[in-house]
């Protein structure tokens, strides 16, 4: 079980703890200053209260720290989030309202620097440090999966805003007469981008209606040809092409790199979203945007460990 170190537990100055929050997963790992990972270990979130969904996060980080002590803990969490009061929110995982993340961690893993980041974020700092970003100056990552997340990383920095909730790309509004979004908006990039609804949207147009299906599926039959989903793969490139390139020209960078699991689509998703994506860049300045796949399967891990690391710094 989880719980504070004792005395005797080793300190170790080479390693620091890093941990990602969502709604469908939590995972743990020792990380070393080389992004190296020495120990990882990952659990489904569990539903019930604030308590309960702790108490799985806690038991989560005593095993994977085992007798090692981690100089500094970053941890990834599912948004919005209060960064500065360290409280969580997660859309997506309910029990935790305002939840003091950041306390009850430091709680387990004793006075040492913990910081949170927004996992949109984290997967992008991942993807910069070493992964498909790690020769740009600045970067935008994206996680297109149940919903869709971001994060901009310039000159080595996570981009956070005021409140730690910058980069909000999944809630930016392409479309006015759009569908209603669950953040109360309407229209935004996620309505259209995110697999669970561009499968409803595929449903409603008389695709599978039968069946209980997924975006894995949509995709299968997108790459096989079936109008409905090839249909629906181009209406979300196209929004997530037009938060992208919105996003572009506000920041001025060149370099996208998408993951999560919608994008292991491959083609059937990075095509139109290329071909779009060159379609609306139409500034000099974004005229060379670069769209390319993710490469790491842990990034968000990667990058809450490299949050950690640079309170270090």
């Amino acid at each position: 079980m989880g719980g504070t170190l004792s005395d005797e537990a080793a300190v170790d100055q080479g390693t620091v703890l890093g941990i990602d929050i969502g709604g469908t997963k939590m995972a743990a790992a020792i990380v070393g200053a080389d992004g190296r990972i020495l120990t990882e270990h990952r659990i489904p979130t569990p539903p019930g209260d604030a308590e309960q969904v702790f108490a799985a996060l806690a038991e989560l980080i005593g095993r994977v720290e085992g007798d090692v002590r981690p100089v500094a803990v970053g941890i990834g969490s599912a948004g919005p989030l209060d960064q500065r009061h360290g409280l969580v929110s997660p859309v997506n995982i309910t029990g935790w309202r305002n939840f003091p993340l950041v306390d009850r961690v430091r709680e387990l893993v004793g006075d040492v620097p913990v910081e949170l980041g927004v996992d949109g974020h984290c997967f992008a700092l991942g993807e910069f440090w070493t992964g498909a970003g790690r020769n740009a100056d600045a970067m935008l990552g994206i996680v297109v999966s149940t919903g869709v997340g971001a994060g901009i990383v310039v000159d080595g920095r996570p981009l956070l805003g005021q409140s730690g909730n910058a980069a909000h790309l999944g809630h930016v509004v392409v479309d006015l007469d759009g569908e209603a979004c669950a953040c109360g908006s309407y229209g935004c990039v996620e309505t259209y981008a995110s697999g669970p609804r561009m499968v409803a949207r595929a449903q409603r147009r008389g695709w599978r209606t039968s069946e209980s299906v997924d975006a894995a599926v949509l995709s299968a039959d997108a790459a096989a040809g079936d109008e409905i989903a090839v249909a629906v793969f181009d209406d979300g490139a196209q929004a997530l092409a037009a938060g992208i390139v919105a996003t572009a020209v506000t920041v001025d960078l060149t370099s996208v790199v998408i993951g999560g699991g919608v994008a292991k689509a491959g083609p059937v998703l990075f095509d139109p979203v290329q071909r779009w994506v060159k379609r609306l860049a139409q500034l000099p300045f974004v005229a060379d945007l670069s769209v390319e796949p993710a490469q790491l399967a842990n990034a968000g891990l990667l990058g809450a460990a490299r949050l950690a690391w640079d309170t270090l710094a």
